[in-house]
């Protein structure tokens, strides 16, 4: 069996640092450097983890307009978001060098082409060699995500070499739009990263339909939220840090197969770093008699176009 055929991967379940990027980097940087030593080639994480996902929204009337209270939070959640440009992953993308491994990681972006100020719910995947290679932005915040998030576009519909693996990734519910999902199989997809703020009644039917779809690998990697975890933030979050619920978000991370099993069923209610290895011949006999981008797809019938222009309101020509 060839080396390349395998890989070994792990999905990192962690509760972020809430509203502290730097923190919840460094919390992101060891659970890398130990899926490093447990010899896996890529380590995930989950929707939004840095700095956080906004369960406040639903806690404390988010879309009150024009509220004060609403507009320190997002403030604050905007300080602490991820500007990509000023060198806020550097340390991981040197972390992902050192240790040889690659990484799907979840962010909330404040990236210096749309102003500095808006926020995008971005995947970015670091390769190898600690290089950035793709920020997918999130096509459609879901539900009340849009009073803290922008709409992202079709920049990040991409895909990677990962050993003999073709991996890609989409946000939350942008797993359930087909579309993306086509864009996607079309590169030639056979190893994809749904990454989740958290929830188990998100993953467990999902996850298994996507494999078979696809025939491809399924990663659903999640967050995980308490009510202590938004505790010692701002005063304007202490509703989110008394809560009554015990968990705002019980993880649900797991592994499909290319069959549609399991090879981790979801895992809730706790944070941990699981790890699989993937054979990229089951793939190969999966799309023996199925293949949604390949000999079972007809594009003389039906055909998608996917404009992956970085989205600007303004071209500049000097």
């Amino acid at each position: 069996m060839s080396k390349n055929e395998t890989i070994k991967v792990a999905l990192a379940q962690i509760a972020p640092v809430w509203f502290d990027r730097e923190a919840t980097l460094e919390k992101v940087i060891a659970y890398l450097e130990d899926a490093a030593d447990k010899h896996c080639q890529l380590v995930t994480f989950g929707e939004a983890i840095v700095p956080g996902y906004p369960f406040w929204l639903d806690i404390t009337n988010g879309a009150k307009f024009n509220c004060d209270k609403q507009k320190t939070i997002q403030a604050e959640y905007s300080k602490q978001a991820v500007q990509i440009e000023r060198g806020d992953l550097n340390n991981l993308c040197n972390a992902a060098k050192e240790n040889k491994i690659s990484v799907y990681l979840g962010i909330i972006e404040r990236p210096e082409d749309r102003t500095g100020h808006s926020l995008y719910c971005s995947f970015v995947y670091i390769d190898q060699k600690g290089i950035i290679q793709s920020v997918h932005r999130k096509l459609m915040p879901t539900y009340e995500e849009r009073l803290s998030w922008s709409p992202g576009d079709g920049h990040g519909l991409r895909t990677h070499k990962l050993a003999a693996f073709t991996v890609g990734g989409l946000n939350c519910w942008e797993n359930w739009m087909p579309l993306a999902r086509a864009a996607l199989y079309a590169q030639g997809e056979d190893l994809h990263v749904a990454c989740w703020p958290g929830n188990l009644q998100n993953t467990v039917d999902l996850t298994p339909v996507m494999a078979k779809e696809g025939r491809s690998y399924i990663l659903s990697v999640c967050g995980l939220m308490r009510p202590d975890d938004a505790k010692n933030c701002i005063p304007e979050l202490d509703e989110v840090g008394n809560s009554a619920e015990p968990l705002l978000a019980n993880g649900g991370s797991c592994i499909a197969a290319p069959d549609g099993g399991w090879l981790i069923e979801p895992q809730v209610g706790e944070e941990g770093l699981y790890t699989a290895e993937l054979l990229h011949s089951k793939v190969r006999e999966e799309r023996q008699n199925f293949d949604p981008a390949g000999h079972y797809s007809r594009p003389d019938v039906t055909q998608l176009i996917v404009d992956r222009t970085r989205q600007s309101t303004v071209i500049f020509k000097d």
